[in-house]
């Protein structure tokens, strides 16, 4: 078993490739969470302003994203889209899942806003809270203590999601996968050392979001 383990993963620097397949899907993840999160911030402000026309836009931006598998968004920009910009398959796919995540936590953003009572801004403008003040104070908080689940799954979804890109000739982590089974002619090993990283990976994201609750659990605590 450990000559298996070593003619596979470690002879001719094999463990190299993984770790780049790694890299690669962590800069993904990484960069497309983050641009997601800040389009996510601006369809939910367009999908609640008092102009129709934003709404509309922001609904049909949700749709089209949502909707739309995952890997026919990567081959319309990868080889419609973008090819007037010069943009490689790396940054393609940051991109497609940057846009992509966006719709989702706009939607998260949205129901985590919803499940608020409105008459708790009333209370708080009783209180003094001028209209940002209450949503700094009073909304916010309460919507991030319901969103975080959510946005945690969105997370890990992404991640999931980003076995796609080869497809586009990104050598991620599946990829890397997959062209190892084959060259060693052992797939099963190969795959199955895959699914324990994606494991681990989506453990180590769902870890994040619980140690962020116990150190908010705690905060609360002692300032009460």
């Amino acid at each position: 078993m450990i000559n298996l383990l070593y003619e596979n993963f470690i002879a001719d620097g094999a463990y190299r490739y993984f770790l780049l397949g790694l890299g690669v899907t962590l800069l993904i993840v990484t960069i497309g969470l983050f641009v997601g999160t800040i389009a996510g911030v601006i369809l939910c402000a367009m999908s609640r302003s008092r102009f129709r026309l934003f709404r509309h836009l922001a609904r049909a931006y949700f749709l089209l994203m949502s909707g739309t598998p995952v890997l026919l968004l990567l081959m319309l920009f990868y080889y419609v889209v973008l090819v007037p910009f010069g943009i490689d398959a790396l940054g393609t796919a940051i991109i497609v899942f940057g846009l992509r995540s966006g719709a989702l936590i706009s939607e998260i953003m949205q129901n985590a806003l919803s499940s608020v009572d409105c008459g708790q801004i009333q209370a708080a403008r009783t209180l003094g809270f001028n209209g940002i003040g209450a949503f700094l104070h009073i909304i916010l908080p309460q919507a991030l203590r319901f969103g975080k689940p959510l946005y945690r799954h969105c997370a890990i979804t992404l991640l999931q999601d980003t076995s796609v890109v080869g497809y586009i000739t990104v050598s991620d982590l599946t990829r890397i996968i997959n062209n190892m089974g084959s060259r060693t002619g052992n797939p099963f090993l190969a795959m199955t050392a895959g699914i324990t990283l994606y494991l681990l990976l989506s453990w180590i994201v769902s870890l994040c979001f619980n140690t962020s609750n116990v150190r908010n659990e705690s905060a609360g605590t002692k300032a009460v």
